[in-house]
Formats: structure tokens, C-alpha cells, sequence
């Protein structure tokens, strides 16, 4: 926060902080009270992209916005993805009428993009109302990251702090990470393997991701094979591979 009121303070004109709501690769979230209030100091204006945050955080499913305390005031702009939670496909930008109805005039990419099929529309909205009332499948997928985070520290897993689906295990070197997701594989477990560029160097980790889909027995499924596979943690790269 320190950095970004500095780089705020000595930007002139007009000013855009764009901020996922969680964070897609360590699973955790966003300081958005912090950076609203930051924003609002600075005359910024705030975008958050909430992928990972709709349907699984907040009351009702409603997001990090929500989850926070916050409203259209604090964050102008809300970008969300159809395709995660929601389960169906494309995406929105949502935001105060005359920011939106400027998008609509001016963003090319918009104007020359194929209109939603209906039956997606529709789909989409019957998966919100769903969303919005299944409060019993948000409570059994934090169960499902609790007993996890559990077991697996227990197995001697170094798990990245995170509250939310998004589950990484930190392994550091690339191939023992491609080991361990090829071992998980060979038992019928997709758990993808993480390496840079798209983390740091020394930072390759598995993504273990949950849904409200997952049962208890996935559960017990994946932490019987990540203690299996415990020992290709401690091989040097060279046997790795």
C-alpha cells in the first residue's frame, strides 16, 4: 500500500488502479478497504477484477466487493467472469450508468464482439439465482478447504496462505513440481504444476483448486495421494527427471 500512495501521489491527470479481488495463482485477497481509501485520496479510479471472488466470497456469494463491506461507491468498476463459478461463459463489466454507458459508446472491443447467445443469457441468469441461494454448497466447499489445509500441513505440505478455493502448495523447484503433478495424474488427479514465468523463480507450486462439486471422498482421494507421493519432494532435480 506504502508503494502505491507514493506512485498515486507523484501521478498527475487522471489515475487507474486495477486489482484482482483474489488472486489467481496464491489464492489470497485483496486488501480493497485499503485501497479504496487510497483511491479516494488520490482522485483514482478503482477497478477490480473478481474472478475468483464471485459466488464463492461474501454474502450470498456476492464477491470480495461485498465480503469487504464495500459499494459502487468505493470500487466505480466490478469485472467479473461468467466462466468460473457461474459456470457458463463471457463476462461483465459492471459500474455506474454513465461509465457504462460511455464503455458501451467507446470500447471497440465491445462494439465488434458477437452478442451473447440466448440460451447462455439464460442459463447464466438461472446460475445466479442458484448462486444466490445456495449458501449449503458455500459452506460445504469451506469445509472442504479447511479439513484440507489441515491434512495436508500434517503431511508436511508447505501450503500458501489462502482462505479461499484456490489452494497452492508450494514446491520451489520446477521439476520436483512436475513430478508430483505427473504422480497425482498417474492416480486420476489433475493438480497442475505452476512454474515461472507465471510464478517467481524458485516459487513452482501445484494448484490445487475446490469446488462445491468436489465430495469429502475427492477429498480423501487426493491427501491418500499427495501422501504417497510425499518422498519426490526430497529427490534432487537430477533424479527428478
Amino acid at each position: 500500500m506504502s508503494a502505491l500512495a507514493d506512485m498515486l501521489a507523484a501521478t498527475g491527470g487522471h489515475k487507474l488502479v486495477v486489482t484482482d479481488g483474489v488472486f489467481s495463482m496464491d489464492g489470497d485477497i485483496a486488501p480493497l478497504r485499503e485501497l479504496a481509501a487510497l483511491c479516494r485520496a488520490h482522485e483514482a479510479l478503482l477497478v477490480v477484477d473478481d474472478a475468483h471472488g464471485l459466488g464463492v466470497l461474501g454474502p450470498q456469494g456476492r464477491g470480495s466487493l461485498m465480503e469487504q463491506g464495500l459499494s459502487e461507491e468505493d470500487v466505480p468498476i466490478l469485472i467479473g467472469t461468467l466462466g468460473k463459478a457461474v459456470g457458463t461463459s463471457g463476462a461483465f463489466v459492471a459500474g455506474p450508468q454513465l461509465l457504462m454507458d460511455y464503455l458501451v459508446q467507446k470500447a471497440r472491443t465491445y462494439i465488434y464482439t458477437t452478442a451473447m447467445p440466448p440460451v447462455i443469457a439464460l442459463a447464466t441468469c438461472a446460475s445466479l439465482d442458484l448462486i444466490e441461494r445456495e449458501d449449503g454448497r458455500r459452506s460445504h466447499l469451506q469445509m472442504l478447504i479447511s479439513e484440507f489445509r489441515q491434512e495436508a500441513s500434517a503431511l508436511g505440505y508447505e501450503l500458501m496462505p489462502s482462505r479461499t478455493p484456490i489452494q497452492p502448495i508450494m514446491v520451489g523447484d520446477n521439476w520436483a513440481a512436475l513430478a508430483l503433478s505427473q504422480a497425482l495424474e498417474e492416480r486420476g488427479l489433475m493438480v497442475t504444476a505452476i512454474r515461472p514465468p507465471t510464478v517467481p523463480e524458485g516459487q513452482a507450486r501445484l494448484r490445487v483448486t475446490f469446488s462445491a462439486a468436489h465430495s469429502s471422498e475427492d477429498l480423501a482421494t487426493l491427501l491418500s495421494a499427495l501422501a504417497d507421493c510425499r518422498s519426490l519432494l526430497n529427490r534432487p532435480s537430477a533424479e527428478v527427471v
